[in-house]
């Protein structure tokens, strides 16, 4: 089933509801400060878990304490969808538990 994009006022008022969370470039990216490499590893690998599950990849970016992550939706030309935003919000869910900010 094809995902359709978001109109530019659904993409702002989504975003309303995801503190930290910006448009870049035409993709929904945020970033994270965690306290050490390894807690910035574990939650890498908690958000490769949780976009197995949702069948939706980010560009995931692992420094030495940061993670940042890039999406958008390729089967619908790049643009966001309602899948990029569910995504974002799974992972603002588990970034708490990682101590990240």
């Amino acid at each position: 089933m094809p995902v359709e994009p978001l109109s530019q006022k659904e993409i702002e008022d989504r975003l309303a509801e995801l503190p930290g969370w910006s448009v870049d470039d035409g993709r929904l990216t945020r970033s994270y400060r965690l306290g050490d490499h390894f807690a910035a590893t574990a939650m890498v690998v908690h958000i490769a878990q949780v976009q197995q599950e949702l069948d939706h990849h980010s560009d995931l970016t692992l420094g030495y304490n940061t993670v940042a992550l890039a999406v958008h939706t390729h089967s619908a030309g790049g643009a966001l969808t309602e899948k990029d935003f569910q995504l974002a919000q799974r992972v603002d869910a588990l970034a708490a538990g990682h101590g990240a900010q």
